[in-house]
């Protein structure tokens, strides 16, 4: 388990949209809307009204950002183009920034789409091919000045015989990417890529491993809700793994995750105290 006396010290506070992240002190935690009729999860939504009641309901429940999709990135998930994407996006997007106060991020790989995300209000980017499947996107997160999560995915890459050697190396072209495009490693939050090619063994050895990020000295986000490896071990439907998910979000906090993105809010903000309080100290 991470020892955080020893780690070393916590990343520097990243602001988004009006909200200073301050690492190390607590764990944050983003709330999932997805804006498809196809999420793996069964709780695509789209209907406005609904993602607003469902936003509300997240930031009531605790959340501190929410990340909004339109493309689902489930195995074998069929591809649409930017305007379809955006088409589903902008009508939960907007609607959505409109109605709560903590900031909002767009979980897309394309470039287009993501340039208009941030015209409609976007405060950051979450994006699964770590700004390695859209050669512009670099560039449009430059332009944007936002922070950015940027995820190892390792579907289509060979395996080479070490988890986190190749997550790390992964992250490490995709920090190369930002920065040779001018988006400063300092805007940036790396995700493993829990559940994105690596099946159940090789998830949970990452989670075991994941105090192996922090020389990378960014913050770590941990994505594990309702994943497939957690229903592999506890043979449940999606729907039915919120208490898989909690003991991959408590023990990602142990192992060193600063932000974990969640579909059920409430009953992860409440892991996130308990396993902060015995973690980090943090009891007041």
């Amino acid at each position: 388990m991470l020892d955080r006396s020893t780690s070393g010290p916590a990343p520097a506070p990243i602001t988004i949209g009006q909200v200073r992240f301050e690492w190390g002190t607590r764990t944050y935690v983003m709330g999932i809307i997805n804006a498809t009729p196809d999420s793996f999860s069964g709780d695509g939504v789209v209907d406005p009204r609904v993602a607003v009641q469902l936003a509300e309901q997240m930031v009531q429940g605790g959340a501190d950002i929410i990340d909004i999709g339109a493309e689902s990135t489930r195995p074998e998930f069929a591809p649409i183009d930017a305007d379809d994407e955006w088409s589903r996006l902008h009508l939960i997007l907007g609607p959505v920034r409109r109605a709560v106060d903590v900031p909002v991020s767009v979980d897309t790989s394309k470039a287009e789409v993501a340039r208009r995300a941030f015209e409609y209000g976007a405060d950051a980017l979450n994006d699964v091919t770590g700004l390695l499947g859209d050669p512009d996107m670099p560039r449009v997160l430059a332009a944007a000045g936002v922070p950015a999560v940027i995820m190892h995915n390792q579907r289509g890459r060979e395996f080479g015989g070490d988890v986190m050697k190749d997550v790390r190396a992964g992250l490490r072209e995709s920090i190369t990417a930002a920065q040779v495009a001018g988006v400063p490693e300092d805007r940036l939050i790396v995700d493993p890529g829990y559940g994105f090619g690596w099946g159940p063994v090789r998830d949970f050895e990452m989670i075991r491993r994941l105090e192996e990020l922090r020389p990378l000295g960014r913050p770590i986000l941990l994505g594990t809700s309702r994943k497939s490896s957690i229903g592999y071990i506890i043979d449940r439907p999606a729907q039915e793994r919120i208490y898989g998910t909690a003991a991959t979000v408590a023990l990602g906090i142990a192992h060193g995750a600063d932000l974990v993105r969640v579909h059920d809010v409430v009953e992860m903000v409440q892991v996130s105290k308990v396993a902060d309080a015995i973690v980090r100290g943090a009891v007041k």
